[in-house]
């Protein structure tokens, strides 16, 4: 249940047109629901945090991707789900035909009409990579940070290798409310950006990379140890936590609530 959806439910029964026994039935299956014998999806989360649970398709069964994808989207609101293959995107889409797969970043999202009304954000964001091999990691930030209600802008392929094409950019970037930027091999971009640029920097290392890169730590240690002060970093390839963290930085909250 969306906050808006709360609200008014709380006015209804206030201007006596909806019944307080009826709203308990509506409220009955709130803070959580089971799925088989596999899952128990929070519907609360949404309230809490502001954005609905997201199903991490990784680890999961075809049939369980489904199930999941299907009891998140009857629920009426957006449904995100990251890590599908074509095989588990194909039974996602099966549960929820008006959903849309993005293979490049493996995920699938559906986005109601009106369901990002009153999620007011400072944008924009921008997405930087250093290379077109970290494009699904950066493809996973960009999407999860549009399905939060995040205007986000994409600057692609200039890494330290060309630095002349980041500096292109520049003045666009410093004018982000935040900027991901996502980078494998020996992960050196977020601290060059955070050394250009005022705006937060959430920093994503990828596996992308040869030999030492080791699947992406060598790239992790050195956006832990970036010399550019206040560089916030996420976990290996996760595209989806930069997203959120991009979004929650910048929703804007009125005072009193």
């Amino acid at each position: 249940m969306r906050e808006s959806e709360l609200k008014e439910l709380l006015e209804a029964i206030s201007a006596g047109t909806t019944a307080p026994s009826e709203a308990i039935e509506m409220l009955r299956e709130l803070p959580f629901e089971t799925v088989g014998d596999f899952a128990t999806l929070d519907f609360h989360r949404e309230l809490r945090c502001g954005f609905p649970e997201v199903m991490l398709g990784e680890g999961k069964t075809v049939e369980q991707c489904r199930a999941i994808a299907a009891k998140l989207a009857a629920k009426g609101g957006i449904l995100l789900a990251t890590r599908l293959d074509e095989e588990k995107a194909a039974a996602v889409l099966e549960a929820v035909p008006e959903a849309e797969y993005f293979p490049v970043a493996r995920l699938v999202r559906r986005i109601p009409a009106g369901a990002l009304d009153g999620m007011e954000m400072r944008g924009p964001a921008a997405v930087v990579s250093a290379g077109t091999s970290d494009m699904p990691v950066a493809e996973e930030a960009v999407l999860t940070a549009e399905s939060m209600g995040l205007e986000v802008r994409r600057v692609y392929d200039v890494g330290v290798a060309g630095l002349h094409r980041l500096l292109a950019h520049r003045e666009e970037l410093d004018s982000m409310a935040v900027v991901i930027v996502v980078a494998g091999m020996e992960g050196a971009l977020p601290s060059v950006v955070g050394g250009l640029i005022r705006p937060p920097i959430i920093a994503v290392p990828t596996s992308v990379g040869y030999g030492v890169a080791r699947g992406g730590y060598t790239a992790l240690l050195g956006m832990l140890s970036s010399c550019a002060s206040g560089v916030m970093v996420v976990n290996i390839d996760n595209g989806f936590g930069a997203g959120c963290a991009a979004a929650r930085i910048a929703r804007i909250r009125k005072a009193g609530e």
